[in-house]
């Protein structure tokens, strides 16, 4: 079972940040991160639509530019909200992606940066129309939808979309088939936000491909 770094490993370094990719990169087999667009038309990786509940700025990320977001500073560590580019530097080449888009007009410039390195990467977002337009720009590109709810009928949707991975919430395969499901329609699983060790084990047992972690002690056994 593969360890996704959620946000850099959230709970033990503030979450998207330089600092914590980096660290999470040491051990995780995969990191994932939220890309969004500000103001100035850079792109830059945090998962809020506003920036109040993670820096001690306040403010929509999409009204902002880079350099005002970047005189704000991320709570608890010192450092601005980063741009892709920051990011990925901070990710060695054997380390893989889970590059969450969070709105659905950027996909194309997303891959342009993605295409720059090394790294095998997954494009992931619980928009349809996000991994639409990845699709229509680069079919060799992995893709995986994101859901948290049974009526969004993950699995049909990962099927109609052309995805490789469906990335569920973890409650989801506790009362429905979903797992099985998607292992008949050659679906990869990888779960989140799997924060408990005893919930960890579950997945483990169950036979999930990966799970997403906010806690490296959770996901420590798995590495």
């Amino acid at each position: 079972m593969r360890v996704i770094a959620h946000r850099g490993f959230a709970a033990d370094a503030p979450e998207n940040t330089v600092s914590a990719i980096e660290r999470a990169s040491r051990v995780a087999d995969s990191i994932e991160f939220d890309v969004r667009r500000c103001g100035s038309g850079e792109l830059v990786v945090v998962h809020d639509e506003q920036i109040d509940r993670v820096t001690d700025g306040t403010g929509r990320v999409g009204d902002l530019s880079l350099s005002e977001l970047q005189s704000f500073k991320v709570l608890g560590s010192g450092e601005s909200i980063p741009t892709l580019e920051d990011v990925l530097a901070a990710i060695p080449a054997d380390v893989d992606l889970n590059v969450e888009l969070k709105e659905t007009d950027i996909a194309g410039d997303v891959l342009d940066v993605l295409g720059r390195v090394e790294n095998d990467c997954i494009v992931s977002s619980f928009s349809a129309d996000a991994l639409r337009e990845v699709r229509s720009l680069d079919r060799s590109v992995a893709t995986a939808f994101i859901s948290g709810r049974l009526r969004d009928e993950p699995i049909r949707r990962a099927v109609e979309l052309g995805c490789e991975y469906v990335h569920p919430r973890f409650s989801l395969l506790l009362y429905s088939p979903l797992l099985s499901r998607a292992r008949t329609v050659d679906l990869d699983v990888n779960v989140w936000t799997v924060n408990e060790p005893l919930l960890a084990r579950a997945m483990a047992w169950r036979g999930v491909d990966g799970i997403a972690t906010d806690a490296v002690d959770v996901a420590r056994p798995y590495l």
